[in-house]
């Protein structure tokens, strides 16, 4: 991984994505469970599952979870009830990443921590509880489907930095998705596109965390 510019007191905030990053999360697990239910197989519907406007405006919460859901029996064609949906749709977390919890302690300690993600009510109502230890190192969690406004849109960053309250450039931001870190960058935050802990780990080492 090529780091950015990071070095001792270079930020004054992190702000962590919380899909694989933080949490674990598996969409197979999720097909596996939606396709036992419906009496197929999981790779029927690997090729329908698609991040579509219906999934967009759910994580920007302008659709509930019930129209969601509906769309999803349109998308892949099986008729599951909305419990069936919400188990499925639940079990994507996989559990936390690994050493996840130990950076968090650490770097908490240095600096104030924030998460953004894109995420809908149904994952918040379930992660939020099943989570509740390593996300209580964050001072406050930014939401899509709160906010209304979804990463890579530069909106989203305006919005979370402007409530974080420290300039872009001393706010370092940690993705999964490199579009999600090009979109970061553009708004004039410090990027680390995460492809395992490691990458946590090495970016704060290299802010003397």
């Amino acid at each position: 991984m090529t780091l950015p510019p990071l070095s001792p007191g270079a930020a004054n905030a992190l702000l962590f994505d919380l899909g694989g990053v933080v949490l674990d999360v598996d969409i197979n697990k999720t097909l596996a469970c939606w396709a036992a239910h419906a009496g197929c197989e999981p790779a029927d519907l690997v090729g329908r599952f698609g991040r579509d406007e219906i999934y967009r405006l759910h994580e920007q919460g302008k659709i509930s979870d019930a129209e969601f859901f509906e769309g999803l029996r349109q998308m892949l064609g099986i008729r599951l009830s909305d419990p069936q949906f919400l188990e499925g749709w639940n079990a994507i977390f996989a559990g936390e990443m690994p050493g996840i919890a130990a950076l968090l302690a650490r770097a908490a300690k240095r600096l104030p921590l924030y998460a953004f993600s894109n995420t809908n009510a149904a994952h918040v109502e379930h992660f939020s509880r099943a989570y509740a230890n390593v996300l209580g190192h964050f001072r406050e969690i930014f939401l899509s489907s709160s906010i209304g406004l979804r990463k890579p849109d530069a909106g989203a960053y305006d919005h979370v930095v402007k409530a974080v309250g420290v300039p872009a450039h001393r706010i370092v931001f940690f993705d999964d998705l490199a579009e999600n870190i090009e979109g970061a960058r553009a708004r004039g935050l410090m990027a680390v596109h995460v492809t395992s802990p490691d990458d946590v780990a090495d970016a704060l080492a290299a802010l003397g965390i």
